[in-house]
C-alpha cells in the first residue's frame, strides 16, 4: 500500500501537463518567452547590408567628401582650441548624419524581430539579482546540461554555413579579384564592397533559414520547461477557485451576517405569517419604497423560531396561515415585492392588522 501511495504521488508530480493560461502568463511576467537570438542577429544583418546596398553610392559620396575636407581644407588650419574642436564637432555631425540610416534601420529590426516573437513585453524580472545564479554547481550542471549541446551544435552549423556560404561566393569571384590588382582605386572599392554586401546577404538569408529551425526548437524547450503536473493544475485550480474548506467558512460568515441584517429588520415589520411552528415571513408595506408589500425576513424552523420571539419582543402581531406562509416562503424573496397572487390574501391580513393596532 505504501508503496502504491509513492507511485502515485511521484506520477502526480511528473510533468505532464501543458500549461495553463496563468502559467503562461505568469511565465511571460518573469520574461520566460520562447525566443530565438538567431532571428535578432538575422534580421538585424540582412536589414543592414541591404541598408548599405541600397545607399551604397550615397556612403562612398559622404565618406570621400568627409576625407578630401580633410586632407585638403582642415590640415591648413592653425592648431588651436577652437579648430580642433571645430573639426571634431564637424566631423562627428558628418558621420553622424552618415550612419543614421544605418542605425536607425538597426533599431527598426532588433525591435521588429522581438516583437515577432513575444510581441509586446515589459518586465524587469530578468534584470533582478538571483544569487542561485552564482551556484558553481549550477553553473556545472548547465554546461554539461542537453541544451549547452545544442548550443554548441547551432554555433558549429552556423560558422560552417556561413563559412562555406561567403567561402564559395569569394570562389566565384576570384578572376575577377585578381583583374582588381589591373584597375584603378574607385573600381576595386566599388568591387569589394559589392562582394562584402553579397557575402553578408546571402550568410544572413543562411542564417534566417537556421533562426527558423532555431525558434521552433526555441518554443519546444519552452513549453516543455513550463509544462506542469497534475498536482500543480490541481493546486493552481484551487488557488483560483479558493480553498473549499475556506470558501464554506466565508459563506457561512455571509450567511449569518445576512441573517443577523434580516432580524434586525423584523421589529419594523408591520405582521409576520407563519405556519406556525416551521416557517415565518415578516411583511412590511412601506409606499415610499414600494408599491406592493414586500419581505423584510423569512425562515424555517430555528430562524423561524427567532422571528417569532423577536417580533413578540416588539409587539409586531403575528398571524397564523399555513398554506400562505409555505407558498411565500417558496417564492418570495428578501427586500423583493411579494407575487401578485398573494396581494389579496396579504391585503387582508394587513388590514385586519392596521383594524387591531387602531382599536390599541
Amino acid at each position: 500500500m505504501n508503496h502504491l501511495r509513492l507511485d502515485l504521488q511521484f506520477f502526480s508530480q511528473e510533468k505532464t501537463e501543458e500549461a495553463t493560461p496563468k502559467k503562461r502568463e505568469d511565465s511571460r511576467k518573469k520574461g520566460q518567452v520562447a525566443k530565438s537570438q538567431d532571428v535578432n542577429t538575422a534580421l538585424l544583418l540582412f536589414a543592414v547590408f541591404l541598408i548599405l546596398f541600397v545607399i551604397g553610392s550615397f556612403l562612398r559620396a559622404r565618406f570621400t567628401t568627409l576625407f578630401e575636407q580633410s586632407f585638403s581644407e582642415y590640415i591648413t588650419w592653425e592648431v588651436t582650441q577652437n579648430t580642433v574642436h571645430e573639426i571634431m564637432f564637424e566631423s562627428t555631425m558628418e558621420m553622424a548624419t552618415t550612419l543614421a540610416p544605418i542605425m536607425g534601420i538597426a533599431i527598426l529590426a532588433g525591435v521588429a524581430s522581438n516583437f515577432l516573437q513575444i510581441g509586446v513585453l515589459f518586465t524587469g524580472e530578468p534584470l533582478k539579482i538571483d544569487l542561485k545564479k552564482l551556484n558553481p554547481i549550477q553553473g556545472a550542471k548547465k554546461i554539461f546540461a542537453a541544451r549547452a549541446l545544442v548550443e554548441l551544435v547551432k554555433s558549429l552549423l552556423k560558422i560552417g554555413f556561413v563559412g562555406s556560404v561567403t567561402f564559395s561566393i569569394l570562389w566565384f569571384r576570384r578572376e575577377d579579384m585578381m583583374e582588381m590588382s589591373q584597375k584603378g582605386l574607385e573600381a576595386a572599392v566599388a568591387f569589394f564592397g559589392q562582394t562584402t554586401i553579397i557575402m553578408g546577404l546571402a550568410a544572413s538569408l543562411l542564417l534566417l533559414v537556421l533562426s527558423v529551425i532555431d525558434y521552433t526548437y526555441q518554443r519546444y524547450d519552452h513549453e516543455k520547461n513550463i509544462r506542469m503536473s497534475k498536482q500543480d493544475v490541481k493546486d493552481e485550480h484551487k488557488n483560483i477557485e479558493g480553498d473549499p474548506q475556506i470558501k464554506s467558512k466565508i459563506k457561512e460568515r455571509q450567511r449569518q451576517m445576512s441573517q443577523q441584517r434580516m432580524m434586525s429588520e423584523v421589529p419594523e415589520a408591520d405582521v409576520v405569517i407563519t405556519n406556525p411552528t416551521h416557517y415565518a415571513i415578516a411583511i412590511k408595506y412601506d409606499e415610499s419604497k414600494a408599491q406592493a408589500p414586500y419581505v423584510v425576513a423569512k425562515g424555517v424552523d430555528y430562524v423561524a423560531l427567532k422571528i417569532r420571539e423577536i417580533a413578540k419582543q416588539h409587539d409586531v402581531v403575528t398571524v397564523e396561515n399555513r398554506p400562505l406562509a409555505r407558498a411565500m416562503y417558496d417564492t418570495a424573496e428578501i427586500d423583493e415585492a411579494i407575487g401578485e397572487e398573494f396581494y389579496q390574501a396579504v391585503a387582508e391580513i394587513l388590514a385586519y392588522v392596521y383594524r387591531i393596532q387602531k382599536k390599541a
